[in-house]
């Protein structure tokens, strides 16, 4: 993949205070690149440098090859846009909101107008022109905001936080949006996020940051599909459940997580250990599958989450599993909450943490 930004040993500080220490990455032209971390990591730091409103005190940065200095930092700054958490919006009209900053670079009226109702088409906010931005609701001037940055049409599209303080419905419209810009108009997308889920639908590639260092970084699907280490310390896992180990005869372990559940794994451990079941690696079914999987077990579903063309489900086994399937599925099964069912997974899907 080509590199449109690059960083390298990159440190920073706010006066005594180190918030990101030989930082080192780089983000490949027309993806979307994934910052996960808990509040405080560093991911609005870094996202600001590669805005060029920050610069570090040590390392590099290289944007579209080219080495940015204080000489050359301020024209830079066309290339790459951001959106900061909180949405701060003029006291006007969502039209004038979003043709700011096209006025500023003084291009012509009608060609302002053009790429306005572009960019609130791709935002799916057709016919807000004329409404007040502040008497918006909050995903809503969120999306203005994005509008916004949009219209100005640089490589690089920063998203710090973008669905933090939105409800479930207004964070999936973004969410899709964002997807839509990235496929439609090829713009490289870094979204900041310490939403689990979110990085795990969103981004072509997760950098896990923690304490201004970036632990880890790799395909979505590999990062989440094995539950390292460092995943694990941002908490709010789904499925990860710490139990006494005891091996078995048959080559396999057999963890007590509490509640009267038993998982079987295809390892050998002994002791308190942490395991992890990927959502995606649970067989949902209304009735007991005849299959190979060693841990079967028979619940109830608790929670409901619709995701547009997937479902997920929390099911209370004694212990609260995490299943996700097809909305097809789920239509197919007629479930709803407090239903009966049964999930399965091999003891090969049980991961050591």
């Amino acid at each position: 993949m080509t590199a449109l930004a690059e960083l390298k040993n990159l440190t920073k500080n706010y006066g005594n205070r180190t918030v990101l220490e030989d930082v080192t990455l780089q983000i490949d032209k027309g993806e979307i690149l994934g910052l996960l971390g808990p509040n405080g990591s560093g991911k609005t730091t870094l996202l600001k440098i590669l805005a060029f409103l920050e610069k570090p005190e040590r390392g590099e940065v290289k944007f579209l090859g080219v080495t940015v200095t204080d000489k050359n930092a301020e024209p830079m700054r066309l290339h790459s846009t951001m959106v900061f958490q909180r949405t701060l919006l003029f006291s006007t009209s969502v039209y004038n909101n979003v043709a700011y900053g096209l006025r500023m670079r003084k291009l012509p009226q009608s060609n302002v107008r053009e790429e306005v109702e572009k960019a609130l088409r791709l935002v799916e906010l057709e016919g807000f022109e004329k409404r007040s931005a502040k008497k918006l609701s909050g995903g809503e001037q969120q999306r203005v905001a994005l509008a916004r940055a949009l219209v100005l049409k640089t490589e690089l599209l920063l998203l710090d936080e973008p669905t933090a303080n939105l409800d479930p419905k207004n964070a999936q419209i973004m969410e899709e949006v964002i997807a839509k810009i990235n496929r439609e108009l090829k713009t490289t997308i870094v979204i900041a996020t310490h939403n689990m889920f979110q990085a795990k639908t969103l981004p072509h590639r997760i950098a896990l940051i923690n304490d201004g260092k970036i632990t880890e970084i790799g395909e979505t699907a590999e990062i989440f599909g094995r539950l390292s280490k460092n995943l694990a310390s941002f908490g709010a896992v789904e499925n990860m459940f710490i139990g006494t180990a005891k091996a078995t005869s048959e080559g396999t372990t057999i963890v007590d997580i509490g509640s009267d559940v038993q998982i079987e794994a295809a390892i050998q451990r002994e002791g308190v250990i942490s395991i992890f079941v990927n959502p995606q690696d649970i067989i949902l079914s209304k009735s007991a599958l005849a299959s190979s999987a060693r841990n079967v077990f028979k619940g109830r579903v608790i929670e409901i989450y619709d995701l547009g063309t997937l479902v997920k489900l929390k099911v209370d086994i004694g212990k609260p599993f995490t299943v996700q399937i097809t909305k097809r599925s789920f239509s197919e099964m007629a479930l709803n909450l407090n239903a009966e069912v049964f999930i399965a997974f091999k003891a090969s899907s049980v991961q050591v943490v």
